[in-house]
Protein backbone atom coordinates (compact mmCIF):
# COMPACT_ATOMS: atom_id res chain seq x y z
CA UNK A 1 0.00 0.00 0.00
CA UNK A 2 2.80 2.51 0.43
CA UNK A 3 2.68 3.24 -3.79
CA UNK A 4 -0.36 2.85 -5.72
CA UNK A 5 -1.16 0.02 -8.47
CA UNK A 6 -1.93 0.83 -11.50
CA UNK A 7 -5.17 -1.72 -12.45
CA UNK A 8 -3.96 -1.88 -16.22
CA UNK A 9 0.18 -2.87 -15.62
CA UNK A 10 -0.97 -4.85 -12.01
CA UNK A 11 2.56 -3.17 -11.24
CA UNK A 12 3.81 -0.08 -9.35
CA UNK A 13 2.32 3.11 -10.68
CA UNK A 14 5.14 4.62 -13.26
CA UNK A 15 4.09 8.43 -12.50
CA UNK A 16 3.92 8.05 -9.16
CA UNK A 17 7.81 5.85 -9.27
CA UNK A 18 8.45 8.46 -11.57
CA UNK A 19 7.67 11.31 -9.23
CA UNK A 20 10.17 9.63 -6.24
CA UNK A 21 13.11 8.89 -8.47
CA UNK A 22 12.68 12.55 -9.88
CA UNK A 23 12.72 14.16 -6.05
CA UNK A 24 15.63 11.77 -4.83
CA UNK A 25 17.89 12.69 -7.84
CA UNK A 26 19.39 15.61 -6.08
CA UNK A 27 20.99 13.01 -3.46
CA UNK A 28 22.63 11.58 -5.80
CA UNK A 29 21.69 7.71 -5.12
CA UNK A 30 23.27 4.86 -6.68
CA UNK A 31 19.72 2.99 -7.17
CA UNK A 32 16.28 3.87 -8.34
CA UNK A 33 13.33 2.79 -6.47
CA UNK A 34 12.07 -0.33 -8.89
CA UNK A 35 16.02 -1.26 -7.48
CA UNK A 36 14.56 -2.02 -4.07
CA UNK A 37 11.06 -2.49 -4.17
CA UNK A 38 9.42 -5.79 -4.04
CA UNK A 39 8.68 -7.85 -7.35
CA UNK A 40 4.24 -7.07 -6.95
CA UNK A 41 2.61 -10.55 -7.68
CA UNK A 42 -1.04 -11.34 -7.66
CA UNK A 43 -3.39 -13.86 -6.28
CA UNK A 44 -2.75 -17.15 -7.76
CA UNK A 45 1.02 -16.70 -8.61
CA UNK A 46 3.54 -18.95 -7.32
CA UNK A 47 5.53 -16.72 -4.04
CA UNK A 48 7.84 -19.63 -3.51
CA UNK A 49 8.21 -22.40 -1.20
CA UNK A 50 8.96 -23.48 1.96
CA UNK A 51 12.82 -24.23 2.47
CA UNK A 52 13.89 -27.20 4.25
CA UNK A 53 16.23 -24.45 6.48
CA UNK A 54 12.94 -22.35 6.42
CA UNK A 55 11.10 -25.51 7.36
CA UNK A 56 13.64 -26.71 10.26
CA UNK A 57 13.35 -23.39 11.74
CA UNK A 58 9.27 -23.02 12.26
CA UNK A 59 9.56 -26.67 13.77
CA UNK A 60 12.64 -28.14 14.81
CA UNK A 61 10.93 -31.62 15.91
CA UNK A 62 10.81 -32.00 12.04
CA UNK A 63 7.11 -33.16 11.14
CA UNK A 64 6.88 -29.73 8.99
CA UNK A 65 7.88 -30.64 5.85
CA UNK A 66 9.39 -28.19 2.55
CA UNK A 67 8.18 -27.89 -0.53
CA UNK A 68 4.74 -26.22 1.03
CA UNK A 69 3.77 -23.33 -1.33
CA UNK A 70 3.42 -19.78 -0.39
CA UNK A 71 0.72 -17.70 -1.28
CA UNK A 72 1.28 -13.57 -1.96
CA UNK A 73 0.71 -11.99 1.39
CA UNK A 74 -2.39 -10.06 2.66
CA UNK A 75 -3.41 -7.83 4.99
CA UNK A 76 -6.79 -7.46 6.34
CA UNK A 77 -8.08 -5.08 3.81
CA UNK A 78 -7.18 -8.32 1.00
CA UNK A 79 -7.65 -11.51 2.93
CA UNK A 80 -11.30 -9.50 4.09
CA UNK A 81 -12.78 -8.87 0.04
CA UNK A 82 -12.05 -12.87 -0.39
CA UNK A 83 -13.34 -13.61 2.77
CA UNK A 84 -16.59 -11.90 1.47
CA UNK A 85 -16.66 -12.62 -1.99
CA UNK A 86 -15.91 -8.96 -2.65
CA UNK A 87 -13.07 -9.02 -5.64
CA UNK A 88 -15.46 -8.70 -8.63
CA UNK A 89 -15.39 -5.14 -10.01
CA UNK A 90 -18.97 -3.47 -8.55
CA UNK A 91 -18.52 -5.37 -5.42
CA UNK A 92 -17.89 -4.42 -1.72
CA UNK A 93 -17.49 -5.10 1.37
CA UNK A 94 -18.11 -3.76 5.09
CA UNK A 95 -16.64 -5.25 8.28
CA UNK A 96 -18.31 -3.85 11.70
CA UNK A 97 -16.73 -4.70 14.68
CA UNK A 98 -14.30 -2.36 17.13
CA UNK A 99 -13.62 -0.36 13.73
CA UNK A 100 -15.31 -0.51 10.60
CA UNK A 101 -13.79 -0.38 7.28
CA UNK A 102 -15.93 -0.23 4.11
CA UNK A 103 -13.93 -1.72 0.80
CA UNK A 104 -15.58 -0.62 -3.02
CA UNK A 105 -14.12 -2.61 -6.12
CA UNK A 106 -14.33 0.42 -8.78
CA UNK A 107 -14.42 -0.16 -12.65
CA UNK A 108 -12.17 3.31 -12.88
CA UNK A 109 -10.28 5.38 -10.88
CA UNK A 110 -11.73 8.39 -9.24
CA UNK A 111 -11.64 12.03 -10.43
CA UNK A 112 -9.27 12.67 -7.90
CA UNK A 113 -8.21 12.39 -4.16
CA UNK A 114 -10.07 12.57 -0.99
CA UNK A 115 -8.10 12.17 1.98
CA UNK A 116 -10.78 9.89 3.74
CA UNK A 117 -10.53 7.72 1.10
CA UNK A 118 -7.64 5.24 0.83
CA UNK A 119 -6.98 3.62 -2.44
CA UNK A 120 -5.91 -0.41 -2.29
CA UNK A 121 -6.07 -2.96 -4.26
CA UNK A 122 -7.49 -6.74 -4.81
CA UNK A 123 -5.36 -8.95 -4.30
CA UNK A 124 -5.74 -9.64 -8.41
CA UNK A 125 -5.00 -6.24 -8.66
CA UNK A 126 -7.90 -4.51 -9.06
CA UNK A 127 -8.73 -0.71 -7.77
CA UNK A 128 -10.97 -0.43 -4.44
CA UNK A 129 -11.60 2.62 -2.81
CA UNK A 130 -11.37 2.01 1.29
CA UNK A 131 -13.06 3.89 4.22
CA UNK A 132 -11.89 2.78 7.50
CA UNK A 133 -13.36 4.63 10.82
CA UNK A 134 -10.97 4.18 13.96
CA UNK A 135 -14.84 3.58 16.11
CA UNK A 136 -17.53 1.30 15.36
CA UNK A 137 -19.19 -0.72 18.51
CA UNK A 138 -16.99 -0.03 21.53
CA UNK A 139 -19.13 2.57 22.69
CA UNK A 140 -22.28 0.73 21.97
CA UNK A 141 -20.81 -2.15 24.11
CA UNK A 142 -20.25 0.02 26.91
CA UNK A 143 -23.98 1.39 27.27
CA UNK A 144 -25.52 -2.72 26.26
CA UNK A 145 -22.53 -3.34 29.63
CA UNK A 146 -24.68 -0.95 31.20
CA UNK A 147 -28.06 -2.86 31.00
CA UNK A 148 -26.37 -5.81 32.12
CA UNK A 149 -25.08 -4.58 35.54
CA UNK A 150 -29.13 -2.94 35.83
CA UNK A 151 -29.60 -7.09 35.01
CA UNK A 152 -27.32 -8.29 37.93
CA UNK A 153 -28.06 -5.58 40.34
CA UNK A 154 -32.07 -6.98 40.15
CA UNK A 155 -31.32 -10.61 40.40
CA UNK A 156 -32.01 -11.43 37.02
CA UNK A 157 -29.90 -14.11 35.34
CA UNK A 158 -28.34 -12.69 32.81
CA UNK A 159 -27.64 -13.73 28.80
CA UNK A 160 -25.65 -11.35 26.74
CA UNK A 161 -26.90 -12.49 23.41
CA UNK A 162 -30.71 -12.12 24.81
CA UNK A 163 -29.80 -8.45 25.86
CA UNK A 164 -28.26 -7.65 22.29
CA UNK A 165 -31.16 -9.20 20.44
CA UNK A 166 -33.81 -7.55 22.91
CA UNK A 167 -32.41 -4.07 23.17
CA UNK A 168 -30.95 -4.15 18.82
CA UNK A 169 -34.63 -5.14 17.78
CA UNK A 170 -36.29 -2.86 20.14
CA UNK A 171 -34.23 -0.07 18.55
CA UNK A 172 -35.60 -0.42 15.20
CA UNK A 173 -39.60 0.11 16.74
CA UNK A 174 -37.85 4.05 17.27
CA UNK A 175 -37.96 7.08 15.23
CA UNK A 176 -36.48 7.04 11.74
CA UNK A 177 -34.32 9.95 12.57
CA UNK A 178 -33.69 8.90 16.52
CA UNK A 179 -35.77 11.67 17.46
CA UNK A 180 -33.16 14.27 17.59
CA UNK A 181 -31.14 12.12 19.72
CA UNK A 182 -26.85 12.23 18.51
CA UNK A 183 -24.34 10.00 19.36
CA UNK A 184 -20.58 10.39 18.67
CA UNK A 185 -18.98 6.73 19.42
CA UNK A 186 -15.52 8.21 19.42
CA UNK A 187 -13.51 6.07 22.14
CA UNK A 188 -10.15 7.67 19.94
CA UNK A 189 -9.91 10.18 17.31
CA UNK A 190 -11.62 9.59 13.80
CA UNK A 191 -9.65 11.17 11.16
CA UNK A 192 -12.64 11.33 8.75
CA UNK A 193 -14.19 14.11 10.93
CA UNK A 194 -11.36 15.90 11.78
CA UNK A 195 -11.33 14.53 15.44
CA UNK A 196 -7.60 13.81 16.69
CA UNK A 197 -8.61 12.25 20.27
CA UNK A 198 -11.70 11.24 21.00
CA UNK A 199 -14.45 11.36 23.78
CA UNK A 200 -17.86 9.35 23.38
CA UNK A 201 -20.68 11.78 24.01
CA UNK A 202 -24.41 11.67 23.99
CA UNK A 203 -26.15 14.44 23.34
CA UNK A 204 -30.08 15.50 23.02
CA UNK A 205 -32.13 18.50 23.95
CA UNK A 206 -35.30 18.53 25.88
CA UNK A 207 -37.32 18.32 23.34
CA UNK A 208 -36.20 15.52 21.59
CA UNK A 209 -38.05 12.40 21.79
CA UNK A 210 -36.22 10.23 24.34
CA UNK A 211 -36.96 6.58 24.94
CA UNK A 212 -35.26 3.37 25.11
CA UNK A 213 -35.49 2.39 21.22
CA UNK A 214 -34.53 5.73 20.26
CA UNK A 215 -31.32 5.61 22.67
CA UNK A 216 -30.33 2.30 21.55
CA UNK A 217 -31.32 3.32 17.68
CA UNK A 218 -29.00 6.02 17.98
CA UNK A 219 -25.72 4.29 18.91
CA UNK A 220 -26.30 2.03 16.33
CA UNK A 221 -26.57 4.42 14.07
CA UNK A 222 -23.65 6.43 15.34
CA UNK A 223 -21.43 3.28 15.18
CA UNK A 224 -22.12 3.47 10.80
CA UNK A 225 -22.06 7.23 10.98
CA UNK A 226 -18.82 7.83 9.76
CA UNK A 227 -18.69 5.27 7.63
CA UNK A 228 -21.62 6.50 6.08
CA UNK A 229 -19.67 10.67 5.27
CA UNK A 230 -16.88 8.11 3.83
CA UNK A 231 -18.96 6.74 1.91
CA UNK A 232 -21.30 9.51 0.96
CA UNK A 233 -18.27 10.76 -1.28
CA UNK A 234 -18.21 7.60 -2.96
CA UNK A 235 -21.67 7.07 -4.06
CA UNK A 236 -23.32 10.74 -4.17
CA UNK A 237 -19.84 12.92 -5.61
CA UNK A 238 -18.11 10.41 -7.66
CA UNK A 239 -21.48 8.36 -8.69
CA UNK A 240 -19.75 4.40 -8.21
CA UNK A 241 -22.21 1.85 -8.87
CA UNK A 242 -22.16 -1.31 -6.85
CA UNK A 243 -24.32 -4.34 -7.48
CA UNK A 244 -23.83 -6.05 -3.93
CA UNK A 245 -22.09 -5.11 -0.81
CA UNK A 246 -21.48 -8.34 1.59
CA UNK A 247 -21.13 -7.18 5.67
CA UNK A 248 -19.12 -9.20 8.63
CA UNK A 249 -18.23 -8.72 12.02
CA UNK A 250 -19.74 -8.30 15.16
CA UNK A 251 -22.14 -5.77 14.85
CA UNK A 252 -24.12 -8.05 12.37
CA UNK A 253 -24.45 -10.82 14.94
CA UNK A 254 -27.98 -9.99 15.57
CA UNK A 255 -29.50 -10.91 12.73
CA UNK A 256 -31.53 -8.49 10.63
CA UNK A 257 -31.00 -5.45 12.90
CA UNK A 258 -27.19 -3.99 12.16
CA UNK A 259 -27.99 -5.12 8.51
CA UNK A 260 -30.79 -2.83 8.34
CA UNK A 261 -29.39 0.27 10.07
CA UNK A 262 -26.15 -0.27 7.07
CA UNK A 263 -28.29 -0.68 4.55
CA UNK A 264 -29.79 2.87 5.26
CA UNK A 265 -26.77 4.16 5.97
CA UNK A 266 -25.35 3.70 3.14
CA UNK A 267 -28.57 3.50 0.79
CA UNK A 268 -27.39 -0.10 -0.64
CA UNK A 269 -28.87 -3.64 -0.06
CA UNK A 270 -26.54 -5.25 1.92
CA UNK A 271 -26.02 -9.00 2.02
CA UNK A 272 -24.24 -11.22 5.14
CA UNK A 273 -23.14 -15.05 4.61
CA UNK A 274 -22.53 -17.46 7.76
CA UNK A 275 -18.96 -17.78 6.58
CA UNK A 276 -18.04 -14.15 6.48
CA UNK A 277 -17.40 -14.06 9.95
CA UNK A 278 -14.62 -16.17 9.72
CA UNK A 279 -12.80 -13.08 8.59
CA UNK A 280 -9.24 -13.28 7.09
CA UNK A 281 -7.63 -16.55 8.37
CA UNK A 282 -10.37 -17.73 6.20
CA UNK A 283 -9.59 -15.46 3.12
CA UNK A 284 -6.23 -16.62 3.53
CA UNK A 285 -6.69 -19.84 3.15
CA UNK A 286 -8.98 -19.25 -0.04
CA UNK A 287 -6.29 -17.49 -1.09
CA UNK A 288 -3.91 -20.56 -0.87
CA UNK A 289 -6.50 -22.66 -2.18
CA UNK A 290 -6.80 -20.59 -5.36
CA UNK A 291 -2.78 -20.74 -5.66
CA UNK A 292 -2.76 -24.76 -5.15
CA UNK A 293 -6.46 -25.50 -6.57
CA UNK A 294 -6.89 -23.36 -9.62
CA UNK A 295 -6.38 -26.50 -12.16
CA UNK A 296 -8.76 -24.38 -14.72
CA UNK A 297 -6.71 -20.88 -14.70
CA UNK A 298 -10.31 -19.08 -13.45
CA UNK A 299 -9.81 -15.21 -12.51
CA UNK A 300 -9.78 -15.28 -8.86
CA UNK A 301 -13.54 -13.76 -9.16
CA UNK A 302 -14.56 -16.80 -11.43
CA UNK A 303 -12.95 -19.11 -8.59
CA UNK A 304 -14.76 -17.58 -5.49
CA UNK A 305 -18.24 -17.81 -7.19
CA UNK A 306 -18.10 -21.01 -8.87
CA UNK A 307 -16.00 -22.78 -6.52
CA UNK A 308 -16.02 -21.71 -3.21
CA UNK A 309 -19.34 -19.60 -2.78
CA UNK A 310 -21.16 -20.98 -5.25
CA UNK A 311 -25.38 -20.79 -4.40
CA UNK A 312 -24.59 -18.47 -1.05
CA UNK A 313 -25.19 -15.03 -1.96
CA UNK A 314 -25.87 -14.70 1.52
CA UNK A 315 -29.16 -12.83 2.93
CA UNK A 316 -30.09 -9.78 1.58
CA UNK A 317 -31.74 -6.53 3.47
CA UNK A 318 -32.61 -3.87 1.10
CA UNK A 319 -33.16 -0.02 2.98
CA UNK A 320 -36.66 0.96 3.14
CA UNK A 321 -37.33 5.27 1.91
CA UNK A 322 -38.10 5.65 5.50
CA UNK A 323 -35.23 4.30 7.20
CA UNK A 324 -33.02 6.06 4.28
CA UNK A 325 -34.51 9.45 4.91
CA UNK A 326 -34.21 9.31 8.66
CA UNK A 327 -30.64 8.32 8.82
CA UNK A 328 -30.19 11.31 6.19
CA UNK A 329 -31.38 13.55 8.49
CA UNK A 330 -29.76 12.08 11.52
CA UNK A 331 -26.54 12.58 9.79
CA UNK A 332 -27.05 15.84 9.06
CA UNK A 333 -27.45 16.82 12.71
CA UNK A 334 -24.39 14.96 13.51
CA UNK A 335 -22.29 16.61 11.47
CA UNK A 336 -24.03 20.33 12.45
CA UNK A 337 -23.06 18.88 15.91
CA UNK A 338 -19.77 17.94 15.92
CA UNK A 339 -18.40 21.51 17.37
CA UNK A 340 -19.80 20.19 20.73
CA UNK A 341 -17.46 17.18 19.81
CA UNK A 342 -14.09 19.18 18.90
CA UNK A 343 -14.97 21.50 22.17
CA UNK A 344 -14.74 18.49 24.65
CA UNK A 345 -11.44 16.78 22.95
CA UNK A 346 -10.08 20.19 24.23
CA UNK A 347 -11.05 19.93 27.41
CA UNK A 348 -9.23 17.55 29.51
CA UNK A 349 -9.64 16.15 32.96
Amino acid sequence: GMLPIDSITKDYSSEMVDKFDKLIAPKGYDWKLRDILPKVLSAGENAGFLTPEGASRLDVSGHLKAGIPICPPEGDAGTGMVATNAVKQRTGNVSAGTSSFSMIVLEKELSKPYEMIDMVTTPDGSLVAMVHCNNCTSDLNAWINIFKEYQELMGIPVDMDEIYGKLYNHALTGNADCGGLISYNYISGEPITGLADGRPLFVRSASDKFNLANFIRTHLYASVGVLKIGNDILFNEEKIKVDRITAHGGLFKTKGVGQRILAAAINSPISVMETAGEGGAWGIALLASYLVNNGNCQSLADFLDKDVFTGDAGIEISPTAEDVSGFNTYIERYKAGLPIEEASVRFKN
